[in-house]
């Protein structure tokens, strides 16, 4: 059985970087576009038609996102030549990159998959993690799944997003650690 770190809610959300496109670096969670929360997606990769279909989903919720101060970015541990492939399946607009470590999946405490074959990926790969970072930084909201196909549903989160943002007294909920 092996050990797995779990990040808590209401702690500083780990730096984590990783490389967009144009060779330029993003810290996944810092908030940018002029929202002041950050929505992290964790992608499994070029492999995962359930993965484009998700990333090209929340594209049409990126403006409910930043209407409420939600910037959105996604990533995953493909190579360059696997993320400028992926585009062609993409229409997004919110920053995208890759390039994650094993070492930062196991920071974030992603559920890591080995390649079942070459024609599937060559490395290893992160499942699917979706992460709220607030305005002082700190991990709001996180969802870990093992598979692709447990995902939470994107109008669900952005009015569950809405409605803690529009209460001032709204607690960080799953603080206790154990």
């Amino acid at each position: 059985m092996t050990h797995s770190i779990k990040l808590t809610t209401g702690n500083t959300f780990p730096t984590t970087e990783a490389t967009l496109l144009d060779g330029s670096f993003i810290n996944l969670g810092q908030a940018h576009s002029g929202a002041d929360w950050q929505m992290i997606v964790v992608y499994r990769g070029k492999h995962c038609p359930l993965c484009v279909r998700y990333l090209n989903l929340l594209e049409q919720y990126k403006t409910a996102l930043m209407d409420i101060g939600v910037s959105v970015s996604a990533v995953s541990a493909d190579s360059k030549q696997q993320l400028e492939d992926t585009m062609e399946k993409l229409t997004i607009t919110y920053p995208i990159a890759y390039g994650l470590t094993e070492q930062q999946m196991k920071q974030l405490g992603l559920y890591i998959s080995a390649p079942r074959s070459e024609q599937e990926t060559d490395h290893n790969f992160a499942e699917p993690g979706l992460f709220i970072i607030n305005e002082v930084g700190e991990l709001q909201a996180v969802n870990i799944s093992n598979t692709p196909f447990l995902r939470p549903e994107l109008d669900v989160v952005v009015r569950g997003i809405s409605f803690v943002r529009s209460q001032s007294d709204y607690p960080i909920r799953g603080t206790v650690a154990y």
